[in-house]
């Protein structure tokens, strides 16, 4: 039967839209990628491990209103259901102080505010135990800006009251149920000097203690770690926990695409994005079969950080280039962890101290202005999918149904452009082109006849692109007004087509795309009430 092209649906799409991609596709007719599924065959539930669990920089920054209203933002969009963040027990959260007789003094009362606005919102606090409070802590040994104190307690038995109080308090405040629902997760990196002063086995000493504490309020509370960095200390901490009958609910871990420029805070060194295919995805495989060759071999594992680079001065993070990275490494990791918790999700992030540029590399999803990068449509496409995934052999798309059989396929092209002998701070900053990759050919079947709403939305070079049109301002430190705006009409997630098609009585939908390296498309085919099948 012969395909429908995009001539032969031009009234469904913009002028413009289907203008500009009839000329790129003609250019690149030689080369043409297939994606053919039939919507009534179902391969399963869709894998959500992509939006379970988001990051933050510091718990003290969640008390601030632009903070918290990026946050509600990218709920509502991205769906996201839990959020883990470093300094809860930090100085600047007051939890903890002895006074001048030497008593004790617990405060909750900043931890209160914050997770009152996470449940206000329908989030969940994956709760990192960390860093030390200075008055319980063994030393003087710090990191970031706001010094978070790194130091083992001087106290073991003092530490897990101080987790115990914590717990008891959330308990009377939110009730079991509600508790019973979060994560707790001891400590941060631990595998670094420059995380955790003490050895692993007064890492393991601290972990025992906090998960003790927890379970002793409720044994249904789900406690775990070690919340290593590069994928470590899995079967360790497995091993630990078995032998001395210490509670472990999940473990953790984290890991990046880059290799170099570790805690290099403004990218001075250079980090350099890894060409490996299997990055991410192979620590994340390891981890999955060292869990299976423990005694422990069910145990569910948890990515609570990972990104394309460890560094918050990194312009992959505000690159077009990172909205395909971001679904080419959640598809490869596939179910193989219960969690993959990208870092993080705004630039509201103060590790090396308050930023004076308005695109810097940072972590987030948005900018500090709450300007929506690239990679923010990733996550806004995925919670935009239907609940079940077809059949679908293709390695760079997830085509879905949902409940009222509307079909909805995501497609991208992942291609490592950075050349060799350059770092990502030189590279990625550029007004950067891409190559034409040939066309895509999407074909649904098995679709009742009838009329559809057809909508294309699209990330890119110059697709929902603010960081390609911020370098076309001139890449100015500081934005103004009118220059944030502009940057965030040019990111907002719409549709760049949106119109009417009709499937006849072979139930056969077919659309060519023009692709280019790193594109990303939605295809939503949605009912379109009121109108008769022919």
């Amino acid at each position: 039967m012969q395909t429908m092209r995009f001539n032969t649906i031009s009234h469904s799409i913009s002028g413009a839209l289907l203008g500009g991609l009839l000329l790129l596709s003609q250019s690149t007719w030689a080369q043409q990628r297939d994606i053919d599924v039939h919507v009534g065959q179902i391969a399963g539930d869709l894998n959500k491990t992509f939006n379970e669990v988001i990051g933050a920089g510091r718990a003290n920054e969640g008390l601030r209103a632009d903070w918290q209203q990026q946050l509600a933002q990218v709920r509502r969009d991205a769906g996201f259901r839990y959020i883990r963040m470093h300094g809860l027990l930090s100085d600047d959260m007051g939890v903890y102080k002895v006074d001048a007789q030497g008593r004790e003094h617990y405060n909750f009362q900043y931890i209160d505010a914050l997770y009152d606005y996470l449940l206000s919102i329908g989030m969940k606090p994956f709760v990192e135990l960390g860093f030390m409070p200075s008055a319980m802590a063994s030393g003087e040994k710090t990191i970031f800006w706001w010094r978070g104190n790194v130091t083992p307690p001087r106290s073991y038995e003092k530490w897990g009251e101080l987790v115990k109080r914590l717990t008891e308090h959330w308990t009377e405040r939110y009730g079991q149920a509600e508790v019973a629902t979060w994560y707790f997760e001891v400590w941060n990196e631990p595998n670094l000097r420059d995380f955790w002063a003490g050895t692993q086995d007064e890492y393991f000493r601290l972990y025992a203690h906090a998960a003790r504490a927890i379970k002793s309020v409720n044994p249904a509370y789900r406690v775990g770690g070690p919340a290593t960095a590069g994928a470590a200390w899995i079967p360790e901490t497995i091993a630990y926990a078995t032998a001395n009958g210490v509670p472990l609910d999940f473990v953790s871990t984290h890991t990046y695409g880059v290799n170099q420029g570790y805690l290099d805070e403004f990218g001075t060194t250079g980090t350099v994005l890894s060409k490996d295919e299997g990055a991410i995805s192979n620590d994340v495989l390891k981890n999955r079969r060292e869990i299976a060759a423990s005694k422990l071999p069910k145990l569910p594992l948890h990515y609570t950080e990972w990104s394309s680079s460890y560094t918050p001065a990194d312009p992959t993070h505000d690159s077009y280039h990172q909205a395909a990275y971001i679904l080419q490494k959640l598809k490869q990791t596939g179910d193989a962890a219960q969690s993959m918790s990208y870092w993080v999700f705004t630039d509201i992030f103060e590790e090396p101290g308050p930023r004076f540029e308005a695109f810097h590399g940072g972590f987030g999803l948005m900018n500090t202005q709450g300007i929506k990068k690239p990679g923010y449509f990733a996550y806004q496409f995925l919670n935009g999918l239907g609940a079940k995934q077809l059949r679908n052999p293709d390695a760079q798309s997830i085509a879905t149904v949902d409940a009222n059989g509307d079909a909805s396929v995501l497609l991208w092209d992942y291609t490592h452009t950075l050349p060799e002998g350059i770092n990502n701070q030189q590279y990625f900053i550029r007004d950067l082109p891409p190559r034409p990759k040939g066309d895509v050919r999407v074909t649904l079947r098995g679709v009742k006849p009838g009329d559809y709403t057809l909508a294309i939305s699209q990330v890119g070079y110059r697709k929902n692109d603010a960081f390609t049109a911020y370098i076309g301002m001139g890449s100015p430190a500081q934005l103004t007004r009118k220059q944030v705006a502009e940057l965030k009409a040019q990111a907002s997630g719409e549709p760049s087509g949106r119109r009417t098609v009709r499937v006849g009585g072979d139930g056969r939908f077919s659309l060519t795309l023009p692709l280019r390296e790193n594109d990303v498309y939605l295809l939503k085919l949605g009912s379109a009430p009121g109108r008769p099948a022919p």
